[in-house]
């Protein structure tokens, strides 16, 4: 090989390494949170919680089980955030609606974030 080739080799694999830390950082940047708050939006408060909504649903019929599921989910928040001004993201929504209207999931994890303008987000939790 040439020192041309050796150079060459040297300048693409120098490339690749940039373009795979540029996916890092635009991967990082991927939080659902960013689709929901404005940039400046200052965050006050953080937390994980696992939700068991089968308690929305426990004695009651098999129908319209995943209405129940979200509102249960809301009166959750309201009640553990002190806040009436809950937003549910849509991933979260998907979540509990990804089996049907008869059969949400009994517990979920969620990540809520409270922010000082728009109130109480419920978001997916972080993996």
């Amino acid at each position: 090989m040439s020192k041309e080739d050796v150079e060459r080799i040297q300048e693409e694999a120098e490339e690749e390494v940039v373009e795979k830390e540029e996916a890092v950082e635009r991967e990082e940047v991927e939080d659902p949170l960013y689709k929901y708050v404005e940039e400046g939006t200052r965050i006050i408060e953080e937390r994980v919680y696992i939700v068991p909504l089968y308690k929305a649903f426990r004695y009651k019929r098999g129908l319209h089980r995943a209405k129940k599921a979200v509102k249960f989910l809301r009166s959750f928040m309201e009640r553990h955030m002190k806040d009436p001004n809950i937003r549910i993201s849509e991933e979260v929504n998907e979540l509990i609606w990804s089996r049907g209207i008869r059969n949400p999931p009994r517990r979920i994890k969620v990540r809520v974030v409270r922010t000082e303008d728009a109130g109480v987000w419920v978001l997916p939790p972080k993996d």
